[in-house]
């Protein structure tokens, strides 16, 4: 029989989240794979989901996003970076991030176009540039500076050239690309007419340097689809709501992808969504104070043990380079942490094409309350003991 699994989609499998996380339940492990917090979000934004339930707004949302959402949004990019962003013409709210990179891919290119993507790259990327049919060209971030060559960025650029997706800050290296690298990449979409697509999810998650959207540089906004969510700033992972904001050509085509995958995203969180965005200003200073510090401990605890590590700049992900204990494969490390060890990470290999570049790292996950951490901590030992 042949594969039930179209062509396209062959070869990507299960993520590796979702294998990291299997394995840690079965072994009992401390979860520092998966990116999410193992705490709660602010009680002002749950209560307010819990009113709108109340309320009983609990039936479809307009497809593109409540007025009110908007309107939060469209404040929040004003105030912090100066984008000016229509209410109603230039914002489209999806199930999560995940989603908006999938319809602003898939509604902007097709068979016979490419897309330019960093290594390592967020998984799903490469899944959404098959998915519609398009080819993917890759351009490494060398570490552990996770810097590129700005040559083989120029010659990754071609007649087909359709876009290309920068994720600042980066997962996984908790890199922030400086202004230097986007005016070199903004430079480029400009002298070639390519598209953007940029997934800001960590923007408010940066301890050093500062993050610097795309669209704000010159003769960007037209041509760029900025995407960021609500989940990570606010803790809330699982309420999976996420955007667009582009100009009004560019949000029709990630609306014609959006009509047909969810249409619309959960009516309540929405509300509760706008909520945090308007008065949870606080809270993100303080999230991302204390984001510093448990960073600050993990790289510390990391170096002491025997790994070579550099702080990230952003994101709540640490990049260990395990070699000088010793090893030297990704995922035989990182089984060998769950089963031996009691400590789960992810094998950053999974997010290369070119894997023998990623094989000497292992990516842990700082978003956990300081017990986890500390209990992490404590079993890693177990390798310099």
């Amino acid at each position: 029989m042949r594969s039930p699994v179209a062509r396209r989609l062959q070869g990507f499998g299960t993520t590796i989240f979702s294998e990291m996380t299997r394995l840690a339940n079965e072994h009992g492990a401390v979860n520092l794979a998966q990116g999410f917090p193992d705490f709660d979000g602010p009680e002002f934004v749950k209560e307010a989901a819990i009113a709108a339930i109340r309320d009983g707004r609990g039936q479809y949302a307009r497809g593109t996003g409540l007025p009110d959402l908007h309107s939060a949004l469209a404040a929040r990019y004003r105030r912090d970076y100066g984008l000016d962003y229509a209410e109603g013409e230039e914002w489209t709210v999806t199930s999560g991030a995940t989603e908006a990179i999938f319809d602003a891919i898939a509604g902007t290119c097709g068979p016979g176009d490419e897309v330019i993507l960093f290594e390592p790259y967020y998984d799903s990327y490469k899944a959404c540039v098959r998915m519609a049919g398009a080819r993917p060209r890759i351009v490494t971030l060398h570490a552990p500076a996770w810097r590129f060559d700005p040559d083989a960025l120029a010659a990754a650029f071609g007649p087909k050239t359709r876009a290309i997706v920068v994720n600042s800050p980066h997962n996984p290296s908790g890199k922030v690309f400086t202004r230097e690298e986007l005016e070199s990449i903004a430079a480029l979409c400009r002298d070639r007419d390519v598209l953007c697509i940029t997934d800001e999810v960590y923007e408010h998650l940066v301890y050093d340097g500062a993050h610097i959207p795309m669209a704000t540089l010159p003769g960007m906004r037209e041509r760029t689809i900025t995407i960021s969510s609500f989940g990570k700033t606010f803790s809330l992972t699982g309420w999976k709501v996420g955007w667009a904001a582009a100009p009004a050509p560019l949000t029709e085509a990630v609306r014609a992808a959006h009509q047909f995958v969810t249409f619309a995203t959960a009516t309540p969180l929405q509300h509760a969504a706008a909520v945090a965005l308007s008065l949870g200003t606080e809270y993100i200073s303080l999230l991302r104070d204390t984001y510093r510090g448990k960073r600050d401990y993990l790289v510390r605890e990391l170096k002491r043990i025997g790994f070579e590590v550099d702080a990230p700049a952003g994101t709540y992900f640490v990049c260990a380079d395990f070699r000088p204990l010793g090893f030297k494969d990704d995922v035989e490390f990182c089984r060998m942490l769950i089963e031996k060890c009691g400590v789960a990470a992810i094998p950053p290999s999974a997010f290369y094409d070119h894997k023998r570049l990623g094989k000497s790292y292992a990516r842990f996950a700082f978003c956990k309350k300081d017990h986890t951490l500390e209990t992490a901590v404590a079993r890693l030992g177990q390798l310099c003991a």
